[in-house]
């Protein structure tokens, strides 16, 4: 369904992907992995035919509806949530309300031929039954009900993503092209778009993530941008992982078993060259030696932020005590009554469906907002950083990434600030980029860098992951695990928080639960798992 033919895409000398050949296939669902940078989003967008590859084209058939996230949410600002939906349906949008300015002015004989054209319009794109599916997908999408009928300028911004989705999904486009849909989705919606896409969905699903469970429950075949190319795997995943290394070491093996032989040919060549008899042979062989075609095998495009949290000194036994914190927003009330007793070395991740409280409670334990009643103690000789979920809260100058970390840390020399700068993939002339102008993973690996340069015994994160790759994302979880202090995390990816967490407080609208043990753990003890189909649906029907 899409043919990507001797396709290349360069910036200036940076070359992304050179001479691809793929064919798409309806069905299957795509996902694009590779490195930060590496062209996964560019890919898409070329896709969208948003950008011009550098050589070769990307070939669609005529008629062929593409789907994917409008970006631009200023447009449907005034439009009512549900109807911002329904415009997925352009057809059927259009029909809908001409159908409405036909009823509002003079009946005709012109007009009543033309409100039966729009009737068979409307019934052949499911129109009467348009506001139903429409509800279905904000719920699903943790939209509540009360919120349908407001204007889109109601909701925050990450909700007004997710109704973008829904009407990225309304429109049951043929071919679904998606960039990181699961940002601003808690754990509950993660899960229902996962059955969504598996379930309902029936075109060509493309799409970039980097939760690596999404990955695993979406995808049917991975697109690996990597070593200038990108290969197709069939299967998730773990089954990629697994099939990449397999084929590397054979790429090794076979380039080995070829210089072996080349060595092995050139003894020969070099023994008995000039020897009468043995010359022809001699000479033969080294025609040998010059038809062997060593595989070109290129450097890979991943590599790892190197990671490491240290404690200048330890914090006293007691880190937090929360007493009786509770705070609202006008007449919406976000945390009610909160008790929390935080020890050294625990590691915590605060779990919740969007607008429950969890990012409110983190900037209140900081004091960034003040809370309505209750307490928050901090221990003997707690140093707390912060990595915020909003990166131009701290990255709002137009200064380089070399100077911004330099004023950061003004107390460490010049070298130190390389150093560390490099540990998190900022190489030669990358240090003199605007902070401004850095790209989603880099700004998280700037900030994770002004953290190692802090040395905190109280870490609190606030969706660390959403913009790294899957190589920065594994190193992270490595660090924090290894982390001497204490961690109060907030995230929406299952597999990194139960790789982290020795400790689960989800957040509910009838309080907190308190669990101590992994993420896994918690879902087991409370029979909460968002993963199963079946409690699933039970969820979405409520």
């Amino acid at each position: 369904m899409i043919s990507l033919i001797e396709l290349s895409m360069h910036y200036g000398a940076k070359l992304l992907f050179d001479e691809v050949n793929l064919l798409l296939l309806g069905g299957k669902r795509y996902a694009i992995v590779g490195a930060n940078g590496c062209g996964k989003s560019t890919l898409l967008r070329l896709m969208m035919m948003q950008e011009t590859p550098s050589l070769g084209e990307i070939a669609i058939p005529k008629g062929k509806n593409i789907g994917w996230v409008n970006q631009d949410h200023f447009r449907f600002e005034d439009t009512r949530v549900l109807d911002v939906v329904i415009q997925g349906k352009a057809e059927l949008w259009q029909a809908l309300q001409e159908k409405e300015t036909l009823l509002a002015g003079e009946w005709t004989d012109r007009a009543a031929m033309r409100f039966i054209q729009l009737e068979e319009t409307i019934a052949h794109f499911d129109g009467y039954m348009a506001q139903g599916q429409a509800h279905t997908l904000l719920k699903g999408l943790g939209i509540p009900l009360e919120n349908h009928d407001l204007p889109l300028s109601f909701l925050s911004g990450g909700f007004k993503m997710r109704v973008l989705l829904a009407q990225a999904l309304f429109g049951a486009p043929d071919i679904l092209l998606l960039d990181e849909p699961t940002n601003h989705l808690d754990l509950i919606t993660i899960c229902w778009l996962e059955e969504y896409l598996i379930t309902n969905f029936k075109g060509l699903l493309v799409f970039v993530s980097h939760d690596i469970k999404f990955l695993n429950n979406v995808a049917t075949n991975i697109l690996d941008i990597d070593y200038g190319e990108i290969r197709e795997y069939p299967g998730n995943y773990q089954y990629f992982l697994e099939n990449k290394k397999l084929i590397m070491a054979q790429k090794l093996q076979e380039k080995k078993n070829l210089e072996d032989k080349i060595a092995n040919l050139q003894k020969f060549v070099d023994r008995f060259k000039a020897k009468a008899s043995k010359a022809r042979q001699a000479k033969s062989k080294a025609k040998m030696i010059e038809k062997i075609e060593l595989p070109d095998i290129k450097n890979t495009s991943r590599v790892s932020p190197h990671l490491d949290f240290q404690c200048k000194r330890p914090s006293g036994k007691q880190v937090l005590k929360v007493s009786h914190l509770s705070k609202a927003f006008g007449e919406k009330v976000v945390l009610k009554d909160i008790k929390v007793d935080i020890k050294r070395g625990e590691k915590i991740a605060i779990i919740g469906p969007n607008g429950i409280g969890k990012s409110t409670f983190l900037k209140i334990i900081l004091h960034l907002l003040k809370e309505d009643t209750g307490t928050i103690e901090w221990g003997y000789e707690t140093h707390t950083s912060y990595f915020a979920q909003d990166h131009h809260e701290a990255l709002k100058e137009n200064i380089s990434v070399l100077d911004w970390l330099q004023h950061e840390a003004s107390s460490e020399s010049s070298v130190k600030i390389r150093q560390m700068l490099g540990q998190v993939l900022f190489v030669k002339d990358e240090v003199e980029k605007s902070v401004l102008q850095i790209s989603g993973g880099e700004a998280a690996r700037l900030l994770l860098a002004n953290i190692m340069l802090q040395k905190p015994n109280v870490l609190i994160m606030d969706e660390p992951t959403n913009h790294l790759d899957v190589e920065s994302i594994e190193a992270l979880a490595n660090a924090l695990r290894a982390y001497a202090g204490t961690l109060i995390l907030v995230s929406h990816d299952r597999h990194f928080v139960n790789q982290v967490a020795t400790r689960v407080i989800a957040l509910t609208k009838k309080g907190i639960k308190d669990f101590k043990g992994s993420y896994q753990e918690y879902l087991k003890y409370y029979q909460e798992d968002y993963l199963d189909v079946d409690f699933l649906a039970s969820k979405t029907k409520k």
